[in-house]
Protein backbone atom coordinates (compact mmCIF):
# COMPACT_ATOMS: atom_id res chain seq x y z
CA UNK A 1 0.00 0.00 0.00
CA UNK A 2 0.95 3.11 -1.12
CA UNK A 3 2.07 6.10 1.83
CA UNK A 4 -0.52 8.36 2.94
CA UNK A 5 -1.26 11.30 5.00
CA UNK A 6 -3.77 10.41 6.83
CA UNK A 7 -5.03 7.58 9.16
CA UNK A 8 -8.41 7.26 7.71
CA UNK A 9 -8.88 3.21 6.59
CA UNK A 10 -12.02 4.69 4.20
CA UNK A 11 -12.15 8.04 2.14
CA UNK A 12 -15.71 8.61 0.85
CA UNK A 13 -17.06 11.58 -1.08
CA UNK A 14 -20.82 11.41 -2.71
CA UNK A 15 -21.45 7.72 -3.10
CA UNK A 16 -18.10 6.68 -3.63
CA UNK A 17 -15.71 5.01 -1.00
CA UNK A 18 -12.05 4.00 -1.28
CA UNK A 19 -11.59 1.54 1.10
CA UNK A 20 -7.71 1.34 2.12
CA UNK A 21 -7.73 -1.06 4.70
CA UNK A 22 -9.64 -3.96 2.19
CA UNK A 23 -8.16 -2.30 -1.43
CA UNK A 24 -11.81 -1.60 -2.15
CA UNK A 25 -13.77 1.06 -4.33
CA UNK A 26 -17.19 0.63 -3.83
CA UNK A 27 -19.98 2.94 -5.58
CA UNK A 28 -23.35 2.88 -3.00
CA UNK A 29 -22.07 0.33 -1.04
CA UNK A 30 -21.40 -2.15 -4.24
CA UNK A 31 -17.77 -2.98 -4.85
CA UNK A 32 -16.06 -1.83 -8.00
CA UNK A 33 -12.77 -3.56 -8.93
CA UNK A 34 -9.75 -1.94 -10.20
CA UNK A 35 -6.57 -2.96 -10.93
CA UNK A 36 -4.22 -2.47 -8.31
CA UNK A 37 -1.52 0.09 -9.96
CA UNK A 38 -4.18 2.71 -10.38
CA UNK A 39 -6.05 1.89 -6.57
CA UNK A 40 -2.58 2.41 -5.79
CA UNK A 41 -2.94 6.31 -7.36
CA UNK A 42 -6.40 6.53 -6.56
CA UNK A 43 -5.56 5.74 -2.27
CA UNK A 44 -2.67 8.34 -3.02
CA UNK A 45 -4.67 11.32 -3.85
CA UNK A 46 -7.45 10.38 -2.39
CA UNK A 47 -5.58 10.60 1.26
CA UNK A 48 -3.97 14.27 0.37
CA UNK A 49 -6.82 15.97 -0.89
CA UNK A 50 -6.60 19.72 -1.83
CA UNK A 51 -3.08 19.24 -1.73
CA UNK A 52 -1.14 19.72 -5.17
CA UNK A 53 1.03 16.29 -6.37
CA UNK A 54 3.64 16.45 -8.33
CA UNK A 55 4.80 14.30 -11.11
CA UNK A 56 8.34 13.40 -9.49
CA UNK A 57 5.97 12.61 -6.10
CA UNK A 58 3.46 10.25 -7.79
CA UNK A 59 6.18 8.39 -9.21
CA UNK A 60 8.05 8.19 -5.49
CA UNK A 61 5.00 7.12 -3.62
CA UNK A 62 2.63 5.08 -6.31
CA UNK A 63 5.66 2.92 -8.42
CA UNK A 64 8.67 3.08 -5.04
CA UNK A 65 10.72 5.30 -7.83
CA UNK A 66 10.61 3.25 -11.16
CA UNK A 67 10.71 4.56 -14.14
CA UNK A 68 7.20 5.30 -15.88
CA UNK A 69 6.39 6.87 -18.82
CA UNK A 70 3.83 9.17 -19.77
CA UNK A 71 1.71 7.13 -21.82
CA UNK A 72 1.37 4.58 -18.72
CA UNK A 73 0.87 7.96 -15.98
CA UNK A 74 -1.60 9.03 -18.28
CA UNK A 75 -3.57 5.72 -18.58
CA UNK A 76 -3.76 4.83 -14.85
CA UNK A 77 -4.65 8.55 -14.01
CA UNK A 78 -8.05 7.95 -17.07
CA UNK A 79 -8.46 4.20 -15.01
CA UNK A 80 -8.48 6.40 -11.41
CA UNK A 81 -11.27 8.57 -12.68
CA UNK A 82 -13.10 6.57 -14.45
CA UNK A 83 -13.11 4.01 -11.41
CA UNK A 84 -14.38 7.33 -9.35
CA UNK A 85 -17.15 8.52 -12.36
CA UNK A 86 -14.59 10.83 -12.94
CA UNK A 87 -13.09 12.24 -16.39
CA UNK A 88 -10.68 14.62 -18.16
CA UNK A 89 -12.84 17.22 -19.46
CA UNK A 90 -15.44 17.63 -16.22
CA UNK A 91 -11.84 16.49 -13.67
CA UNK A 92 -14.89 17.25 -10.89
CA UNK A 93 -12.90 14.99 -8.53
CA UNK A 94 -9.22 14.63 -9.96
CA UNK A 95 -7.83 18.27 -11.35
CA UNK A 96 -4.84 17.95 -13.60
CA UNK A 97 -3.08 21.37 -12.56
CA UNK A 98 -0.59 21.59 -16.47
CA UNK A 99 2.74 21.35 -16.08
CA UNK A 100 2.68 21.53 -12.15
CA UNK A 101 0.67 17.99 -10.91
CA UNK A 102 -2.44 16.69 -9.65
CA UNK A 103 -4.59 17.74 -7.01
CA UNK A 104 -7.86 15.22 -5.60
CA UNK A 105 -10.68 18.19 -5.19
CA UNK A 106 -13.39 16.09 -4.35
CA UNK A 107 -15.38 17.14 -0.55
CA UNK A 108 -15.28 14.46 0.97
CA UNK A 109 -17.71 13.17 3.10
CA UNK A 110 -17.68 12.60 7.29
CA UNK A 111 -15.34 9.49 8.47
CA UNK A 112 -17.05 6.25 7.62
CA UNK A 113 -14.14 3.79 8.31
CA UNK A 114 -15.68 -0.01 7.81
CA UNK A 115 -15.99 -1.71 11.17
CA UNK A 116 -12.69 -4.49 11.17
CA UNK A 117 -13.38 -7.63 9.50
CA UNK A 118 -14.36 -10.82 11.36
CA UNK A 119 -10.90 -12.56 12.26
CA UNK A 120 -11.07 -15.61 10.57
CA UNK A 121 -10.68 -18.64 13.27
CA UNK A 122 -8.51 -21.63 12.15
CA UNK A 123 -8.34 -24.90 14.26
CA UNK A 124 -4.30 -25.90 13.40
CA UNK A 125 -3.69 -29.70 14.36
CA UNK A 126 -0.37 -32.13 13.76
CA UNK A 127 -0.27 -35.58 12.05
CA UNK A 128 1.95 -37.97 11.44
CA UNK A 129 3.97 -38.81 7.73
CA UNK A 130 4.54 -42.36 6.54
CA UNK A 131 8.13 -41.75 7.76
CA UNK A 132 7.64 -39.90 10.90
CA UNK A 133 7.81 -35.78 9.97
CA UNK A 134 4.94 -34.13 11.53
CA UNK A 135 2.48 -31.88 9.61
CA UNK A 136 0.39 -29.11 10.51
CA UNK A 137 -2.79 -28.99 9.01
CA UNK A 138 -5.63 -26.27 10.00
CA UNK A 139 -9.31 -26.16 9.22
CA UNK A 140 -11.44 -22.77 8.82
CA UNK A 141 -14.80 -22.31 8.02
CA UNK A 142 -17.66 -24.79 8.24
CA UNK A 143 -20.31 -27.13 6.02
CA UNK A 144 -19.13 -29.86 3.62
CA UNK A 145 -14.75 -30.25 3.60
CA UNK A 146 -12.69 -28.58 0.89
CA UNK A 147 -9.18 -29.42 0.58
CA UNK A 148 -6.22 -27.34 -1.06
CA UNK A 149 -2.93 -29.17 -1.51
CA UNK A 150 0.14 -27.28 -0.59
CA UNK A 151 1.77 -25.11 -3.05
CA UNK A 152 5.09 -23.37 -3.18
CA UNK A 153 5.56 -22.26 0.38
CA UNK A 154 3.09 -21.44 3.29
CA UNK A 155 2.66 -20.59 6.91
CA UNK A 156 -0.90 -21.60 8.41
CA UNK A 157 -0.45 -19.05 10.64
CA UNK A 158 0.96 -16.00 8.40
CA UNK A 159 -1.15 -16.56 5.77
CA UNK A 160 -4.13 -15.90 7.44
CA UNK A 161 -2.58 -12.36 7.97
CA UNK A 162 -1.34 -12.06 4.74
CA UNK A 163 -2.95 -9.32 2.54
CA UNK A 164 -1.96 -11.87 -0.27
CA UNK A 165 -3.42 -15.16 0.77
CA UNK A 166 -6.26 -13.95 3.63
CA UNK A 167 -8.89 -13.62 0.63
CA UNK A 168 -8.18 -16.88 -0.31
CA UNK A 169 -8.67 -18.73 2.62
CA UNK A 170 -11.64 -16.42 3.63
CA UNK A 171 -13.77 -17.14 0.16
CA UNK A 172 -12.64 -20.99 0.18
CA UNK A 173 -14.63 -20.96 3.64
CA UNK A 174 -17.29 -19.36 3.10
CA UNK A 175 -18.88 -22.58 1.89
CA UNK A 176 -16.70 -25.15 3.00
CA UNK A 177 -14.50 -26.18 6.07
CA UNK A 178 -11.63 -26.07 4.49
CA UNK A 179 -8.62 -27.78 5.11
CA UNK A 180 -4.86 -26.72 4.16
CA UNK A 181 -1.65 -27.30 5.44
CA UNK A 182 2.22 -26.72 5.53
CA UNK A 183 3.83 -29.39 3.31
CA UNK A 184 7.23 -30.42 4.88
CA UNK A 185 10.07 -28.19 4.91
CA UNK A 186 8.07 -25.28 5.13
CA UNK A 187 5.34 -23.62 7.55
CA UNK A 188 4.57 -25.20 10.74
CA UNK A 189 5.71 -28.71 9.64
CA UNK A 190 8.64 -29.99 10.28
CA UNK A 191 11.66 -28.39 8.67
CA UNK A 192 14.54 -31.07 9.02
CA UNK A 193 13.47 -33.82 6.93
CA UNK A 194 15.47 -36.52 4.94
CA UNK A 195 12.80 -37.10 2.01
CA UNK A 196 11.97 -34.53 0.04
CA UNK A 197 10.43 -36.04 -2.85
CA UNK A 198 7.26 -35.52 -5.25
CA UNK A 199 6.25 -39.10 -4.01
CA UNK A 200 6.76 -37.87 -0.19
CA UNK A 201 4.61 -34.78 -0.82
CA UNK A 202 1.95 -36.79 -2.38
CA UNK A 203 1.82 -39.43 0.77
CA UNK A 204 1.69 -36.05 3.34
CA UNK A 205 -1.29 -35.09 1.65
CA UNK A 206 -2.63 -38.33 2.19
CA UNK A 207 -1.52 -38.49 5.89
CA UNK A 208 -3.82 -35.14 6.24
CA UNK A 209 -7.03 -36.55 4.65
CA UNK A 210 -6.56 -38.97 6.94
CA UNK A 211 -5.49 -37.46 9.83
CA UNK A 212 -8.48 -35.06 8.96
CA UNK A 213 -11.22 -38.13 8.93
CA UNK A 214 -12.23 -37.37 5.28
CA UNK A 215 -13.51 -40.43 2.52
CA UNK A 216 -14.56 -38.27 -0.30
CA UNK A 217 -13.91 -34.50 -0.93
CA UNK A 218 -13.47 -31.78 -3.43
CA UNK A 219 -9.95 -30.09 -3.83
CA UNK A 220 -9.22 -26.75 -4.83
CA UNK A 221 -5.43 -26.80 -6.25
CA UNK A 222 -3.60 -24.16 -7.28
CA UNK A 223 0.34 -24.35 -8.76
CA UNK A 224 1.99 -27.61 -7.70
CA UNK A 225 -0.83 -28.54 -5.35
CA UNK A 226 -2.74 -29.19 -8.52
CA UNK A 227 0.17 -32.48 -9.81
CA UNK A 228 -0.10 -33.56 -6.09
CA UNK A 229 -4.31 -33.73 -5.97
CA UNK A 230 -3.82 -35.48 -9.74
CA UNK A 231 -1.42 -38.28 -8.49
CA UNK A 232 -3.46 -38.93 -5.41
CA UNK A 233 -6.51 -38.84 -7.26
CA UNK A 234 -4.84 -42.24 -9.34
CA UNK A 235 -3.58 -43.45 -5.73
CA UNK A 236 -6.99 -43.47 -4.65
CA UNK A 237 -9.69 -43.55 -7.21
CA UNK A 238 -12.86 -42.85 -5.79
CA UNK A 239 -12.13 -40.10 -2.83
CA UNK A 240 -11.89 -36.78 -4.84
CA UNK A 241 -15.08 -35.94 -6.10
CA UNK A 242 -14.49 -32.39 -8.24
CA UNK A 243 -10.69 -31.15 -9.10
CA UNK A 244 -10.35 -27.51 -9.19
CA UNK A 245 -6.95 -26.65 -10.96
CA UNK A 246 -5.92 -22.98 -11.25
CA UNK A 247 -2.23 -22.05 -11.68
CA UNK A 248 -1.31 -25.83 -12.43
CA UNK A 249 1.26 -27.73 -14.54
CA UNK A 250 1.69 -31.19 -15.13
CA UNK A 251 5.66 -30.25 -16.15
CA UNK A 252 7.80 -28.18 -13.54
CA UNK A 253 10.19 -26.07 -14.95
CA UNK A 254 12.95 -28.67 -15.58
CA UNK A 255 11.03 -30.89 -17.99
CA UNK A 256 9.14 -28.54 -20.82
CA UNK A 257 12.00 -28.47 -23.14
CA UNK A 258 13.37 -24.68 -22.43
CA UNK A 259 16.54 -24.57 -22.06
CA UNK A 260 16.60 -20.45 -21.38
CA UNK A 261 13.56 -21.25 -18.96
CA UNK A 262 16.18 -23.86 -16.97
CA UNK A 263 19.12 -21.95 -17.09
CA UNK A 264 17.02 -19.09 -15.59
CA UNK A 265 15.37 -21.12 -12.76
CA UNK A 266 18.83 -22.66 -12.05
CA UNK A 267 20.05 -19.29 -11.77
CA UNK A 268 16.94 -18.48 -9.32
CA UNK A 269 17.97 -21.27 -6.94
CA UNK A 270 21.89 -20.37 -6.70
CA UNK A 271 20.54 -17.43 -5.51
CA UNK A 272 17.67 -19.13 -2.89
CA UNK A 273 20.64 -21.02 -1.67
CA UNK A 274 23.00 -17.57 -1.13
CA UNK A 275 20.21 -14.49 -0.65
CA UNK A 276 17.43 -16.12 0.95
CA UNK A 277 17.63 -15.54 4.58
CA UNK A 278 19.26 -12.14 4.51
CA UNK A 279 17.02 -8.86 6.22
CA UNK A 280 17.73 -7.54 2.84
CA UNK A 281 14.98 -8.91 0.53
CA UNK A 282 16.30 -8.07 -2.51
CA UNK A 283 16.74 -11.50 -3.76
CA UNK A 284 13.16 -12.62 -2.44
CA UNK A 285 12.14 -9.65 -4.38
CA UNK A 286 12.78 -11.65 -7.49
CA UNK A 287 10.29 -14.24 -6.70
CA UNK A 288 7.52 -12.09 -5.61
CA UNK A 289 7.75 -9.98 -9.02
CA UNK A 290 7.05 -13.06 -10.85
CA UNK A 291 4.39 -14.08 -8.33
CA UNK A 292 2.16 -10.51 -7.86
CA UNK A 293 3.80 -8.42 -10.57
CA UNK A 294 0.53 -6.15 -10.34
CA UNK A 295 0.60 -6.15 -6.80
CA UNK A 296 0.98 -3.23 -4.73
CA UNK A 297 3.92 -2.42 -2.56
CA UNK A 298 1.98 -3.54 0.78
CA UNK A 299 1.22 -7.28 -0.92
CA UNK A 300 5.09 -7.08 -2.16
CA UNK A 301 6.51 -6.91 1.48
CA UNK A 302 4.23 -9.32 2.74
CA UNK A 303 4.96 -11.90 0.28
CA UNK A 304 8.93 -10.84 0.60
CA UNK A 305 8.48 -11.33 4.25
CA UNK A 306 6.60 -14.66 4.21
CA UNK A 307 9.10 -16.80 2.21
CA UNK A 308 11.73 -15.90 4.40
CA UNK A 309 9.28 -16.85 7.34
CA UNK A 310 8.22 -20.32 5.83
CA UNK A 311 11.50 -21.61 4.89
CA UNK A 312 15.25 -21.55 5.18
CA UNK A 313 17.09 -20.88 1.98
CA UNK A 314 17.97 -24.95 2.03
CA UNK A 315 14.78 -25.74 2.24
CA UNK A 316 13.58 -23.46 -0.53
CA UNK A 317 16.26 -24.57 -3.02
CA UNK A 318 15.35 -28.06 -2.25
CA UNK A 319 11.42 -27.03 -2.96
CA UNK A 320 12.28 -25.20 -5.69
CA UNK A 321 14.15 -27.98 -7.54
CA UNK A 322 11.74 -30.76 -6.74
CA UNK A 323 9.12 -29.14 -8.92
CA UNK A 324 10.98 -28.28 -11.65
CA UNK A 325 11.70 -31.91 -11.44
CA UNK A 326 7.97 -32.85 -11.43
CA UNK A 327 6.64 -34.71 -15.06
CA UNK A 328 3.06 -36.25 -14.31
CA UNK A 329 1.69 -35.78 -17.85
CA UNK A 330 1.19 -39.76 -18.50
CA UNK A 331 -1.37 -39.38 -15.75
CA UNK A 332 -3.44 -36.55 -17.21
CA UNK A 333 -5.63 -39.46 -19.69
CA UNK A 334 -6.29 -41.55 -16.46
CA UNK A 335 -8.68 -38.88 -14.59
CA UNK A 336 -11.29 -39.68 -14.37
CA UNK A 337 -13.11 -36.94 -11.91
CA UNK A 338 -14.78 -33.65 -13.06
CA UNK A 339 -12.25 -31.29 -13.26
CA UNK A 340 -12.15 -27.71 -13.67
CA UNK A 341 -8.98 -25.81 -15.27
CA UNK A 342 -8.23 -21.94 -15.02
CA UNK A 343 -5.15 -20.31 -15.42
CA UNK A 344 -3.98 -17.09 -15.86
CA UNK A 345 -3.29 -15.86 -19.41
CA UNK A 346 0.19 -13.77 -18.56
CA UNK A 347 1.28 -16.13 -15.49
CA UNK A 348 4.57 -15.26 -15.02
CA UNK A 349 5.71 -18.68 -13.35
CA UNK A 350 3.92 -20.97 -15.02
CA UNK A 351 3.03 -20.89 -18.79
CA UNK A 352 -0.83 -20.46 -20.11
CA UNK A 353 0.46 -23.50 -21.86
CA UNK A 354 0.61 -25.59 -19.41
CA UNK A 355 -2.73 -24.48 -18.15
CA UNK A 356 -4.15 -25.55 -22.00
CA UNK A 357 -2.15 -29.00 -21.40
CA UNK A 358 -3.97 -30.28 -17.78
CA UNK A 359 -7.59 -28.80 -19.63
CA UNK A 360 -6.32 -30.71 -22.82
CA UNK A 361 -5.52 -33.76 -22.15
CA UNK A 362 -8.09 -34.45 -18.27
CA UNK A 363 -11.01 -36.32 -20.14
CA UNK A 364 -13.99 -33.74 -20.05
CA UNK A 365 -12.60 -30.75 -18.21
CA UNK A 366 -13.60 -27.30 -18.41
CA UNK A 367 -11.03 -24.40 -19.08
CA UNK A 368 -11.63 -20.69 -18.17
CA UNK A 369 -8.64 -18.02 -19.14
CA UNK A 370 -8.32 -15.33 -16.85
CA UNK A 371 -7.14 -12.36 -17.51
CA UNK A 372 -4.69 -11.34 -15.12
CA UNK A 373 -0.75 -10.99 -14.81
CA UNK A 374 -0.54 -12.46 -11.47
CA UNK A 375 0.26 -16.51 -10.34
CA UNK A 376 -1.66 -15.72 -7.23
CA UNK A 377 -4.84 -13.69 -7.87
CA UNK A 378 -4.90 -10.62 -5.80
CA UNK A 379 -8.18 -9.50 -4.38
CA UNK A 380 -8.91 -6.05 -6.24
CA UNK A 381 -8.21 -8.08 -9.52
CA UNK A 382 -11.92 -7.94 -11.85
CA UNK A 383 -9.85 -12.21 -12.69
CA UNK A 384 -10.63 -12.96 -9.25
CA UNK A 385 -14.21 -12.44 -9.02
CA UNK A 386 -14.38 -14.42 -12.12
CA UNK A 387 -12.23 -17.37 -10.42
CA UNK A 388 -14.75 -16.69 -7.09
CA UNK A 389 -18.49 -17.27 -9.85
CA UNK A 390 -16.51 -20.62 -11.76
CA UNK A 391 -15.64 -22.41 -8.56
CA UNK A 392 -18.40 -21.52 -6.43
CA UNK A 393 -20.71 -22.93 -9.73
CA UNK A 394 -18.88 -25.75 -10.08
CA UNK A 395 -18.48 -26.60 -6.64
CA UNK A 396 -22.23 -26.71 -6.10
CA UNK A 397 -23.00 -29.24 -8.72
CA UNK A 398 -21.45 -31.77 -5.69
CA UNK A 399 -23.19 -34.29 -3.95
CA UNK A 400 -22.66 -33.24 -0.82
CA UNK A 401 -19.97 -35.36 1.04
CA UNK A 402 -20.19 -36.62 4.29
CA UNK A 403 -19.60 -34.00 7.24
CA UNK A 404 -16.03 -33.93 9.24
CA UNK A 405 -16.30 -36.01 11.89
Amino acid sequence: MVATDTNRNCVSFGSCEVDLANFEVRHGGKRHPVEPQVFDLLAFLVSNPDRLITKDELIEKVWNGRIVSDATLASRLKAARRAIGDDGEQQKLIRTIHGRGIRFVGRLNARTDPPPPEPIKQDIRFCRAHDGVRLAYATTGSGPPLVKPANWLSHLEYDLLSPVWRHWIRELSRDHTLVRYDKRANGLSDWDVEELSFDALVGDFEAVIDAAGLERFPVFCLSQGCAIAIAYALRNPGRITRMVLFGGYARGWGRRGNDTIEAQRAALGTLMQHGWGQDNPVFRQIFTSMFIPDGTAEHQRWFNDIQRKAASPGNAYRIHKLVGEIDIRHMLPKIDVPTLVLHARDDHVVPFEEGRILAREIPGARFVPLDSRNHILLETEPAWERLLAEVRDFLSQDAPPPPLP
